[in-house]
């Protein structure tokens, strides 16, 4: 991912201004080593800071038309790059770059072009010739992007908040989904997908229909002229991702330049159980394996490091960032500069282990609609700056447009999760993958349960960090949080602990008020909680919370060194699906 950096209309022309857009700008040098480019037109600033994927040789940004009356700064991948372009036979395009058509496609089509784009995205445009400018967000913000306001007036972009928040009166998250436009001064939705008014959906399942959108979707993240691999958890949204890019990677321009043997990346404590599972499909796939271990003590000498980058003190998205943090940079030691990972599934189909608790379909679906409306508060902003923090570009293919629209539109009736019927969490998404004559995967691997990142890398770790916290925490600092922390009180000492890192970085109201709140087990919104009155007293984020669901839960208020490794009564056990071939 790359790094942009605006500020537009700030009424200061003068190199002294120049001068701190660059020392901002430097802030997210992390996001983009490769490259470094500012371009001023008055008194607005366009500053990019470049992490080359594809045509690094003369990609630099901005990005202009063919006069440079249009400049663009961008951060993300536009996959049907290439179709574009062909709608753009009258234009001359300066690079080789997927993002150069964006400015191409405001001068034929103006503000309303946002929604033809395919990929992910979070850019600025410029308009030279009436100063005004548009600011955009991909659909469901994969990548990153804050919007802040001077006293002076102008307007600050920039991917991360460290790039504006000591320069801001006020800033906050930029909306996905969204355009912001100079003309207007307002905020407009440009993505108004049907599944977004939470009406209840009613196509039936169609296995072959839901493997093909998601095949298609992975297939066209493939679209690299650098070194790429895949993260590799084992758990069943990686693997798959692993699978699909396995198979149909020989056929692509990518192992044209780099070869078909696909590398995949796992991390984990040592014995952890991702480690193991991972191991498994990379051997079943023949992938190239990196296994990177780490210790409890390694994740938290990294977490005040996790949460200056990730910007956050929600308590699940740090636990899961540390160890994505370290991966990152021993997969970056490697040269490689892409990874592809299974983010977004857990939301669109109801993978998180308390939908169990789901009371019938029309919830389960609101459900799922909430959570994805959420993703660039949590699993995005985890993914888009633990991998960013080394200059490493993560893609989602869960989270492509038209694969959310397919899936989307399942009646929920299918997903809802049915033990006694042998359909456990995300039965539909392994039910399409469960091809007996071409398998995906090992049959254990596609039907295993759900493990939360958090999790998988080694129950000790969450464990851990609970016991660091309380070493740094007291009863007395807990007893007045609320009067310390009256806006998201920390209800733990591990929040606690986090959130007095987070305030040491990003010490404006602002800053904490771009997290999110609100109670959560297992990573449910706070409506969820209210599907069992058990969960009320046990308020926990990890997956181990959902009492009688995982095979591995605790409760929350149990002393750590009296807390069982197995819950033997009353445990649901996985039921296998049938095996049933798909025809393809």
């Amino acid at each position: 991912m790359c790094g942009i950096l605006a500020v537009l209309g700030c009424s200061d022309d003068s190199q002294a201004k120049r001068v701190r857009v660059l020392e901002l700008s430097r802030r997210l040098k992390h996001r983009g080593p490769d490259w470094s480019g500012l371009h001023q037109h008055g008194d607005c600033y366009l500053a990019h800071q470049r992490l080359a994927i594809v045509d690094p040789a003369s990609g630099d940004q901005p990005l202009f038309n063919e006069d440079k009356s249009v400049v663009v700064t961008v951060n993300g991948e536009i996959y049907n790059h290439e179709e574009l372009r062909k709608k753009l036979v009258n234009h001359k395009f300066r690079t080789g770059s997927d993002c150069d058509v964006i400015a191409h496609l405001y001068e034929e089509y103006g503000e309303d072009f946002v929604d033809m784009l395919d990929g992910i995205f979070s850019f600025v445009l410029l308009d030279t010739r009436d100063n005004s400018y548009i600011v955009a967000r991909d659909a469901t913000g994969v990548t990153s992007l804050y919007i802040g306001w001077g006293l002076d007036g102008s307007v600050w972009i920039s991917s991360e908040m460290k790039g504006l928040n000591d320069d801001c009166e006020h800033f906050e998250c930029f909306p996905p989904g969204h355009l912001y436009s100079s003309k207007t001064g307002v905020f407009r939705r440009w993505y108004n997908p049907p599944w977004f008014s939470e009406a209840i959906p009613s196509v039936p399942y169609d296995p072959l229909v839901l493997r093909r959108a998601f095949e298609n979707a992975v297939i066209k993240r493939l679209m690299t002229d650098v070194p790429f691999g895949v993260l590799l958890s084992g758990g069943l949204d990686s693997s798959l991702v692993a699978s699909i890019t396995a198979r149909y990677l020989a056929g692509t321009k990518t192992a044209k330049h780099w070869g078909s043997q696909l590398h995949s990346f796992c991390v984990g404590l040592e014995n952890s159980p991702d480690l193991k599972a991972a191991r498994e499909v990379a051997e079943y796939l023949g992938t190239v394996h990196h296994e990177f271990h780490f210790t409890v003590q390694d994740g938290i000498d990294a977490i005040e490091d996790v949460i200056y980058h990730i910007e956050t003190y929600d308590v699940t998205t740090i636990r899961a960032s540390t160890p994505m943090f370290l991966m990152s940079r021993k997969i970056k030691s490697l040269g490689v500069k892409m990874v592809i990972s299974g983010e977004g599934s857990d939301e669109i189909f109801g993978g998180y282990l308390y939908f169990h608790k789901a009371p019938n379909k029309d919830e389960f679906h609101h459900e799922t609609c909430r959570k994805i409306k959420a993703l660039h508060q949590y699993d995005c902003l985890r993914a888009n700056k633990a991998t960013s923090a080394w200059g490493l570009e993560a893609r989602v293919p869960f989270l492509d447009k038209q694969f959310i629209n397919v899936a989307m539109s399942i009646d929920p009736e299918s997903k809802m999760i049915k033990k006694d019927e042998g359909r456990i969490e995300k039965w539909i998404l392994r039910r399409a993958f469960d091809d007996e004559e071409h398998p995906y995967l090992p049959k254990h691997i596609l039907y295993r349960q759900k493990e939360q990142f958090s999790d998988g890398v080694g129950y000790s770790w969450i464990d851990g960090l609970k016991a660091h916290a309380d070493q740094h925490v007291t009863n007395k600092m807990m007893r007045n949080a609320s009067n310390i922390f009256p806006h998201n009180t920390p209800t733990t000492k591990e929040a606690y602990y986090y959130r007095m890192i987070f305030e040491r970085f990003f010490p404006q109201n602002s800053a904490r008020l771009t997290v999110p709140g609100g109670a959560t087990v297992a990573c449910s919104t706070a409506k969820a909680v209210e599907w069992d009155s058990a969960w009320k007293n046990n308020l926990d984020p990890s997956g181990r919370a959902a009492l009688g669901v995982h095979l591995s839960a605790y409760n929350a208020e149990t002393p750590l060194s009296n807390m069982p490794s197995k819950v033997i009564d009353n445990i649901p056990r996985m039921i296998e699906v049938p095996r049933v071939a798909i025809q393809s």
